[in-house]
């Protein structure tokens, strides 16, 4: 068993904990919308063509979306997970990552900037790992991380002065924020929301994840 999946078994747990409760907290807001509810896989909202996708695309139609927050601890236990799957089914199905940092979360708009000002450069994936393998050690905290963000950035040998004046830019704050709009007129009330070809999917268990997975890749 790879070590990586260890890890995401022992995170399963809370990640399932969390989650279930955003499912009940979004159910209580968005339970009559039923089958008007936005998504679909023909939704462009959901993937746009400047859309970051982690790694590389997958050699059927199926997608995998994520919005996401990188100071959000269910996203980072639910992280290792989405690692094992990309590795398993990476060469078919394309795993698709948007921005959704909440407001509750002091530099988790910070991370999105630094996230995407690393894939113009074409880190991101990079810069995607390293949030989520350092969150435990800068999440939470309510004072201003540029600068370990951009510790983040030199670590991964990036052109500085391209990086900052990215980071800075309202080019990519207004790409931030599209995600989260996009994100919000989709339903998306917390993080990690997922959907899979076009509709939402509620796990509660990482076999959750594969037989969706694998069920999609049948189709």
């Amino acid at each position: 068993m790879k070590p990586q999946f260890k890890v995401s078994l022992l995170v399963a747990g809370a990640f399932a904990v969390v989650l279930g409760v955003l499912l009940v907290l979004s159910g209580r807001e968005g339970g009559e919308a039923g089958a008007d509810a936005p998504g679909g896989a023909s939704d462009s909202r959901l993937v746009r063509d400047d859309s970051r996708i982690v790694g590389e695309r997958g050699s059927s139609d199926v997608v995998l979306v994520e919005f996401l927050d990188f100071e959000c601890e269910a996203c980072g236990a639910a992280f290792p997970i989405v690692e094992d799957l990309r590795e398993k089914y990476g060469d078919q199905v394309t795993f698709v990552a948007r921005y959704f940092p909440l407001p509750g979360h002091f530099n988790a708009e910070r991370a999105a900037r630094a996230v995407e000002s690393a894939a113009r450069q074409g880190k991101f994936v990079e810069m995607y790992v390293k949030m989520y393998e350092t969150q435990a050690s800068w999440g939470e905290q309510r004072v201003p991380l540029d600068d370990l963000f951009r510790q983040f950035a030199d670590e991964l040998g990036l052109d500085m002065v391209q990086y900052d004046a990215d980071y800075s830019s309202d080019e990519v704050a207004q790409r931030v924020q599209k995600d989260v709009d996009d994100g919000t007129a989709l339903g998306v009330q917390g993080t990690p929301t997922f959907f899979l070809d076009g509709e939402r999917l509620e796990p509660t268990s990482v076999q959750d994840f594969e037989d969706a997975i694998i069920e999609a890749l049948a189709e």
